[in-house]
């Protein structure tokens, strides 16, 4: 009986999880909101203690954070992480290329081929979900063909949420791509194909740091581009106001 009840509990903590987590990663919980307990237990019909789980587990993974005597609050990253997280996602990825060239079978390559011209074939806006999703299998993919576990974990908890809930939560690239990089992203990814068909070490991660760079300064405009508009925004009304 007392099993049964744990994994009740152990259900439920995952169901809150998961709800909660998917909801932050597509922007309908924003960054910077505070995670309440007794909200959270009436909007999925549970009580608090699979709630409190719930948030555990997710400030564990990086999307929440607990601030001393004020509660829970989803993370909201600065330029400063943005800039640091895709520094250490071009450190680690490129060095996983590496190795991923001198290890990829050549079934794994046609995957990653097959994975590359399924996001070549995606329309946008309207496919940029699936897009996404695709995306993030073709750097798993690399990132496995490494064989290096320390590597696999690592850069899994860096994907598992980070990438997806950046892009989402910046309207200007949260429904479209950014602009100006649908051909760049597209040449870039091919580029980092055929490398790793080569069997080219520094070629791959040569490609792959370029790419995720790249990445990187097209989200930092976005954020930029976003805060412009803010401030604007906010500048309009206090005209109006005045």
């Amino acid at each position: 009986m007392a099993n049964d009840f744990g994994l009740q509990s152990l259900q439920l903590r995952q169901m809150v999880a998961a709800r909660l987590r998917a909801e932050i990663l597509d922007g309908t919980v924003k960054p910077g909101e505070w995670l309440r307990q007794e909200a959270l237990s009436r909007r999925y019909g549970v009580s608090q203690t699979p709630v409190r789980e719930a948030l555990k587990q997710l400030a564990a993974e990086g999307l929440v954070e607990d601030v001393a005597y004020r509660g829970v609050r989803v993370v909201d990253l600065c330029r400063g992480d943005v800039e640091d997280l895709y520094a250490c996602r071009a450190l680690i990825e490129s060095r996983a290329a590496r190795f991923a060239a001198a290890n990829i079978t050549d079934g794994e390559v046609d995957e990653l081929e097959e994975i590359y011209r399924r996001m070549s074939s995606c329309p946008v806006p309207e496919g940029l979900s699936e897009y996404r999703e695709l995306n993030r299998q073709f750097h798993a993919a690399i990132i496995a063909a490494s064989r290096r576990s320390f590597m696999v974990r690592n850069l899994a908890q860096l994907w598992s949420a980070f990438p997806t809930m950046l892009w989402s939560n910046i309207p200007p690239v949260a429904r479209t791509s950014a602009p100006g990089r649908d051909e760049p992203d597209s040449a870039e990814h091919a580029e980092i194909v055929a490398a790793l068909r080569q069997r080219d070490p520094e070629r791959a991660a040569r490609a792959v740091r370029h790419h995720i760079e790249a990445a990187c300064i097209a989200l930092l405009a976005a954020m930029e581009n976003q805060r412009s508009g803010d401030a604007q925004a906010t500048q309009v009304g206090a005209a109006a106001e005045g």
